[in-house]
């Protein structure tokens, strides 16, 4: 039986109930040019208390199938975003 997959990645969008989505970059090496490159996934992960908001870095877990689209959970949250003063004052 294999482990489950675990990932970092910021969030974002939080705009769904209980669902957020989390960008998780990784670096790849080119097979043919030896290159190193950025790429990005996005996945759909499952917030339960709703806490995580856009820009907050966050840990995943993989889980059984909660969607058609949804295979992970919020694990923790390892660093909020920082608050923009302009927001504080809406």
């Amino acid at each position: 039986m294999g482990r489950r997959k675990e990932f970092r990645g910021i969030v974002v969008s939080d705009k769904m109930e209980k669902t957020i989505i989390v960008r998780v970059t990784r670096l790849a090496k080119h097979p043919k040019y030896r290159r190193i490159t950025k790429k990005c996934n996005k996945y759909k992960v499952h917030d339960e208390l709703r806490q995580a908001k856009v820009g907050d870095e966050v840990r995943i877990l993989e889980t059984r199938p909660l969607s058609k689209d949804k295979r992970f959970r919020l694990v923790e949250i390892l660093k909020k975003a920082q608050v923009i003063q302009s927001e504080l004052k809406e």
